[in-house]
């Protein structure tokens, strides 16, 4: 049976790729879909896909109607079926010979819409069938604009490939070295959203050149999944250290915060742009072989106009990030700059001297709301390991009024400070033990010596 109709089948689930369009028409009351008694069976195979109904779709197919038609906007029932997330549909339709991968006008495949609409059984069951992604959006037609850092998958060996930091990076192997290697999901060739986030890090990571900021080696931008490969660090992460030792020496803190200090105020006069990192924490902070920290993971990462404020559409902590390390700016929506990378820090070096996360005795979801409140993390670790002041600059950079925090060029300074201070007080006390040592030791020879001559008169 040869199939007539053209029309559009419009329904609440469009195209990944479909401009935004109004989904109602003629043949739709508002309860649903009702079509004329007249209406071709293709049309009505479209329909019913839609709503999923077996019964129908057997009963229709078996009466000729080819399981590939296609609408005036290339799709097939195919690409109904799985926006709407109907494994049942999508098998019985691939099993009466619908083709696995076909394109509708925008080039979008039954498999990308599955995937634009989280449908899981059936991006399985399409890729059992052989369903490949084919868009990849940073796709280049000429070799020669193949950007310089592309780097070709087959060379990622993933032979003992572990998770490492957050587990958005896996280990591998290339050309003869340890690398890191951050893979994105199919979804970000569909998700605006998730391809503008991972543009913005790949431009972002283009940029950096410091030796405590992880350094960007290349990136699969030509084929799925697409990748970022940076440098391995094999000491882990920041959080899995104070995990294993607990509370710092207060040297080893500031020696800490002056490696996340430095890296942070490269990405702040980043020029012409500043770079605000908004997910500072310390499973994004990296060791390096020789034990110095270095500032990873630029996923939520955004560039910023210096003297500039920036307001989201939506919290971070919508998108993921971790809530404890989040300003209360940050958190209530509210316009925001560099110093909420300031508050940050402050919390984690804070960190560092306790021992314990901030607020460790709440809820993940309580602890932004005490930042709100005005409320911080208690200081309860002894006041001598807050040294030369360490104590009042945290304060500082926790401020309520961001404009009251300091930046990370003053902080450098007021850190080398108190570590100067640190190195004198330890100096002093060697040369203090080193004096009584000798006055101990000659003492001790006095003391023989005097014993020695008591002996000797009274032998006389």
């Amino acid at each position: 049976m040869e199939s007539k109709s053209t029309g559009r089948f419009t329904l609440g689930k469009q195209s990944s790729l479909a401009p935004d369009r109004d989904c109602g028409d003629e043949s739709s009351n508002g309860d649903g879909f009702r079509f004329p008694d007249d209406v071709d069976a293709d049309i009505r195979l479209m329909y019913l896909a839609s709503e999923g109904d077996l019964e129908g779709i057997e009963e229709i197919l078996a009466s000729g109607v080819d399981a590939n038609f296609r609408d005036i906007d290339g799709r097939t029932a195919l690409h109904v079926a799985a926006c709407q997330g109907f494994a049942d549909v999508v098998r019985l339709l691939l099993d009466r010979g619908a083709q696995v991968g076909p394109e509708d006008r925008w080039g979008s495949t039954p498999l990308a819409d599955a995937i634009h609409y989280n449908n899981h059984e059936v991006i399985d069951l399409l890729e059992k069938h052989g369903a490949k992604l084919s868009i990849i959006p940073m796709h280049v037609k000429n070799a020669r604009e193949v950007p310089e850092y592309e780097i070709d998958p087959s060379e990622l060996d993933f032979t003992h490939s572990v998770n490492i930091t957050k587990g958005t990076f896996r280990l591998a192997t290339w050309r003869g070295i340890r690398v890191a290697v951050k893979k994105y999901g199919e979804d970000v060739l569909v998700d605006e959203n998730k391809l503008r986030a991972f543009r913005d890090e790949l431009a972002l990571l283009q940029q950096i050149r410091h030796p405590n900021v992880v350094q960007f080696l290349g990136a699969v931008t030509q084929s799925s999944p697409m990748m970022i490969v940076t440098e391995y660090l094999p000491k882990g992460d920041l959080r899995a250290y104070l995990k294993r030792k607990g509370a710092l020496k207060p040297s080893s803190a500031v020696r800490f915060a002056l490696d996340i200090a430095r890296g942070m105020n490269y990405l702040h006069e980043h020029k012409p742009e500043a770079i605000i990192h908004r997910d500072l924490e310390p499973s994004n902070i990296l060791r390096d072989d020789s034990g110095n920290l270095k500032v990873a993971d630029f996923g939520v990462s955004k560039l910023l106009n210096v003297a500039k404020t920036v307001r989201e559409e939506r919290s971070l902590t919508h998108l993921g990030t971790p809530c404890r390390y989040v300003a209360p700016e940050v958190f209530c929506n509210e316009e925001y700059d560099t110093k909420v990378d300031v508050f940050s820090f402050a919390l984690i070096l804070q960190e560092m001297i306790e021992g314990c996360p901030p607020f460790c005795y709440k809820q993940d979801n309580e602890v932004p709301k005490a930042y709100v409140s005005k409320q911080r993390p208690p200081f309860g670790a002894p006041p001598k390991l807050y040294v030369h002041g360490l104590k009042e600059l945290i304060e500082e950079c926790w401020s309520e009024n961001p404009a009251d925090r300091p930046t990370f060029k003053d902080i450098i300074d007021r850190l080398l400070n108190i570590q100067n201070y640190i190195v004198r007080k330890r100096h002093w006390r060697m040369v203090q033990l080193k004096c009584f040592s000798n006055f101990k030791a000659m003492w001790k020879k006095e003391s023989t010596s005097s014993h020695s001559s008591r002996s000797s008169t009274t032998n006389l």
